[in-house]
């Protein structure tokens, strides 16, 4: 999962990001509504996350910008502004959900599943590929009853190939998933996540297949 966060508060955004990269996502933070409207045009996110009060203006401003863009991910308001009458401008605007700060990280955990289980949102479900069983939820893989152990970047590069089995993920989307902003991205780290998910697959006889793609990217199929 690739969130967006814009919080201008730096204790607010270091524990956010802290607590959500812990849970395996890749967090991009921004401190401007210009910021994280270019921020958007640069990547597909996920969620988004959105404080009101930032340097220049009112996070709900950014939300029609969004939409005008084409940008279709949840938003989640997180402000200290909890009237009634800010809660139904935040929901009027556009924002899938609103959390009046302050807030235990396990809410927004839940807020953020439960945005993510909205119709339409093939994340959510329990799917079959190869011999493996993979839930999107709660984000567990199991081959024969026995749960596959994957570190958070293995895991964020099994989902994309996932949910485009059998097509070729281009290089630059498997980086999106798996690195933020301010990651320090080698050379050849995205190959090295890529061979150590392929041997683990190949050992726990998962019936799935990675190979490169030539100048492409990478591709995962089902074998026989």
């Amino acid at each position: 999962m690739r969130i967006l966060l814009l919080e201008d508060e730096p204790e607010m955004a270091s524990a956010l990001c802290s607590a959500l990269r812990s849970r395996d996502a890749v967090v991009d933070h921004m401190v401007t509504l210009a910021d994280a409207e270019e921020a958007t045009k640069a990547v597909i996110y996920d969620v988004i996350l959105l404080d009101r009060q930032v340097p220049d203006g009112d996070g709900l401003s950014l939300i029609p910008r969004l939409r005008a863009n084409g940008v279709s991910a949840p938003v989640i308001i997180l402000t200290a502004r909890g009237q009634l009458d800010d809660r139904i401008d935040g929901l009027d605007t556009g924002a899938d959900d609103y959390l009046v700060k302050p807030f235990a990280i396990e809410e927004l955990l839940a807020r953020l599943r439960a945005v993510m289980r909205r119709p339409g949102d093939v994340r959510a479900e329990v799917v079959n590929l190869g011999r493996m069983s993979y839930d999107f939820g709660c984000r567990e893989a199991h081959v024969a009853g026995h749960r596959l152990e994957l570190p958070r970047r293995e895991l964020l590069v099994f989902e994309t190939l996932a949910r485009r089995i059998g097509r070729t993920v281009q290089r630059h989307m498997l980086e999106e998933a798996v690195y933020g902003f301010e990651d320090d991205i080698q050379s050849n780290s995205l190959d090295a996540h890529i061979s150590r998910l392929r041997r683990k697959l190949i050992a726990a006889d998962a019936g799935l297949e990675i190979h490169p793609v030539r100048g492409v990217g990478y591709l995962m199929k089902q074998t026989s």
